[in-house]
């Protein structure tokens, strides 16, 4: 499978990467991190970025101007994306040919050539591993860009998924020069205004006797501490900071009036209660969608019943 991707990357001279709406560090650690591997070893060719840049992750990385007449005669490879509902940009499409690169599960295998491997942490370190086989040399800006995706997507290595290989990818790439510790403390850090969101958030956090935990956060909610929809990813893990949560979601409604559900687990498996509400995602984090107070309603019911 790396080698039918090579082969296509050493084929075209225009690349556009895509990767998945409202990105987090792997989304755009592997998106920014194969693009500038690309540029690195293959100087002539074109390789664009495509989607919308997020305020709070502008820091990691900034997207490219990409024009319609781009696409002409191009390759298009989508990283960190499952399905196509999530790809930031629909103009995926106009390309010659498509590439998946993911490490979700694999329910919705669009494109021409799909590489998924559900076993690896993130698809950050999908890429580095495409890079070793191919034998590219690596920049230190990609070296910065994926580790920030394996230690995003990984908890700082605290995830089941971390494994032996995940050690050492990591470490091959901590060898190039980038502030490790500048990212380290960027990605552990959070403003005065996220502390008291994540204060409100223990302060009425619902627990049952077997660890289910959910708490809302309403427009109202999001408005008294300033914040946004986007902000409120750097508290989706604190609820499972408390020893006695086992299971937790976290509703956050929208402008429109519905709830984006963010879904989390240290030990019972999640994504299929996500696939219920217009959702997926890894067994043990997951994103859904919810019309009502009342369907959040069942989906904590729905979590409740997975300790019964």
């Amino acid at each position: 499978m790396m080698t039918n991707i090579l082969e296509k990357i050493k084929a075209y001279s225009t690349i556009i990467i895509h990767r998945h709406q409202r990105p987090d560090p792997d989304a755009l650690g592997s998106q920014v991190g194969l693009a500038e591997l690309i540029k690195h070893n293959y100087p002539n060719k074109t390789v664009l970025t495509a989607g919308l840049d997020v305020p709070n992750l502008m820091w990691l990385a900034q997207m490219d101007k990409v024009e319609d007449r781009d696409y002409q005669h191009a390759l298009v490879i989508v990283t960190d994306t499952a399905n196509t509902a999530r790809i930031d940009d629909d103009r995926y499409q106009k390309g010659d040919y498509l590439i998946k690169i993911d490490h979700h599960p694999n329910d919705e295998p669009y494109g021409d050539l799909v590489y998924v491997n559900t076993q690896v942490s993130s698809t950050s370190e999908m890429i580095t591993e495409l890079a070793l086989a191919a034998n590219w040399k690596m920049s230190d800006r990609a070296a910065y860009l994926l580790y920030a995706g394996i230690i995003g997507d990984t908890g700082r290595f605290l995830y089941p998924a971390t494994s032996s290989r995940t050690l050492e990818i990591a470490a091959y790439l901590r060898q190039f020069s980038f502030d490790f510790s500048a990212l380290a403390r960027q990605m552990d850090s959070f403003s005065l205004k996220i502390a008291k969101l994540q204060g409100y958030v223990f302060e009425n956090l619902e627990i049952d006797e077997h660890g289910v935990a959910c708490v809302t956060l309403t427009q109202e909610r999001l408005t008294q501490f300033g914040v946004t929809d986007a902000d409120t990813a750097a508290i989706v893990g604190s609820p499972g900071k408390i020893d006695s949560v086992q299971t937790w979601v976290i509703f956050v409604e929208q402008p429109e009036g519905h709830y984006r559900v963010r879904l989390r687990s240290k030990e019972k498996v999640i994504n299929q209660v996500a696939k219920k509400h217009d959702g997926g995602g890894h067994p043990l984090a997951s994103g859904a969608n919810s019309a009502s107070v009342e369907e959040n309603q069942q989906i904590y019911r729905e979590l409740q019943e997975l300790f019964q």
